[in-house]
């Protein structure tokens, strides 16, 4: 089989797995520029190029004012990394997307010890670090270290970056339309909005066992507040690089450690339901989807989110995956309301477990969908968004969101 025969079926194969299920856009612009990358070695892949011929968009896109294949490339670029740190693991073809660049690259990298080929592109070759070997104690090392690379990585973009450059200069534009109308109240003020993510309190010890602290039965004095969700770790990096897109920085705070003085001063967005981000219970919350505690039937006991007035073909109340089998399907919210001080802003972007706070970041995150929020609201423009919530639904594959659906939206009134 010819180099190009196997760099095609290596895309097939990457469009087809759970890292790209849904993503269609994705991939179309994957197989564009694999094409492009084969077809034309060499030769750079323009933004206006990518923009009328894989997306559809008009004669007269400008680049300098419309950031969507920015954000698109970002999104594969993000999606490429999962897919091999994942499915990919094992794979002898590694496709990138460099930095900096719309051109495709094809490598071939050892496997079971034999190295063939040479990279399809001129682009520059990264050592492949994805194929952990040795069994199931090295792949938890090789796990380990990625979780931490990643967190650092994570950490390195809110903290580290200067005020007013970008982590990712060669991407860095002003955000698009969608995304400056849908973000309008957190980048209009001149402090940059706090991110409160979930940490819920816990009992016991990592290396024994922990279990959510239960307030009628164990001391405060033994809390271990140390942990978050895999979903609200990838959200504050996915809201990080949608700030990033409108030239604005985020601050990251955990929400032990968050007091209402930080309510009454900041445009918060919280990440997580009040049964993790115990802040919420402090402060006005959601008022037509709710989360509330299951009182009676089979799942008594676990979180669901109640549709308070539920219009025709609408749920009235919705439950994630049972947990005693795999999860497949969870539940969201996304509220915007006024903070305690009426000049401030606070967004809640939570589900009932992680992988669901990780859907609705996703969905705010991507142009299209917040493109059909602003529709269904009528607010095109930057300050027309008024308070709202809406109510969605997470489909899940092997731990990872794959698809999100609107299923109901409210007009709020403050």
């Amino acid at each position: 089989m010819s180099d190009r025969e196997q760099f095609l079926k290596q895309i097939d194969k990457i469009v087809g797995s759970h890292s790209l299920h849904g993503s269609e856009s994705l991939c179309r612009l994957l197989r564009y520029a694999a094409h492009h990358a084969l077809d034309h070695p060499g030769q750079p892949l323009k933004e206006y190029q990518i923009a009328t011929e894989v997306f559809g968009r008009p004669s007269d896109f400008d680049p300098q004012s419309d950031s969507t294949i920015r954000v698109q490339a970002g999104r594969l670029r993000t999606k490429l990394t999962d897919y091999y740190a994942s499915e990919g693991a094992a794979d002898g073809v590694v496709v990138e997307l460099p930095k900096g660049t719309y051109v495709l690259s094809f490598r071939h990298r050892a496997v079971n010890g034999n190295q063939a080929g040479k990279p399809a592109s001129s682009e520059p070759q990264h050592a492949s670090a994805f194929a952990p070997a040795g069994g199931w104690r090295s792949a938890f090392l090789v796990a380990g270290a990625m979780l931490l690379l990643a967190l650092a990585t994570i950490a390195t973009l809110v903290y580290e970056r200067k005020p007013g450059g970008s982590a990712l200069a060669s991407e860095s534009a002003p955000g698009s339309a969608a995304f400056r109308s849908f973000w309008y109240p957190f980048v209009s003020a001149p402090q940059d909005p706090w991110v409160v993510f979930s940490n819920a309190a816990f009992v016991g010890r990592p290396e024994t066992g922990l279990r959510y602290f239960n307030n009628a039965q164990d001391s405060r004095d033994v809390i271990f507040d140390h942990y978050t969700g895999v979903g609200e770790v990838l959200a504050v990096h996915d809201l990080d690089e949608v700030f990033e897109q409108l030239g604005r920085r985020i601050k990251v705070k955990r929400g032990s450690l968050f007091s209402l003085d930080d309510v009454q001063n900041n445009d918060l967005i919280f990440l997580g339901s009040p049964s993790e981000n115990l802040t919420l219970d402090d402060i006005p919350g959601s008022k037509e989807f709710v989360f509330s505690r299951l009182k009676s039937g089979p799942r008594a006991g676990d979180l669901a989110i109640v549709n308070v007035h539920p219009q025709a073909g609408e749920p009235q109340t919705v439950v994630a995956s049972p947990a005693s089998s795999p999860l497949t399907e969870d539940y969201a919210i996304i509220a915007l309301m006024p903070g305690l001080n009426p000049s401030r802003s606070v967004m809640i972007l939570a589900g009932t477990t992680t992988f669901g706070t990780e859907g609705a970041v996703e969905f705010v995150s991507r142009q299209n969908s917040v493109s059909e929020l602003l529709s269904r609201l009528s607010a095109n423009r930057p300050g027309e968004l008024k308070p709202f919530e809406a109510l969605l639904r997470v489909k899940v594959a092997r731990g990872v969101p794959v698809e999100t659906e609107l299923l109901a939206l409210r007009k709020t009134v403050p």
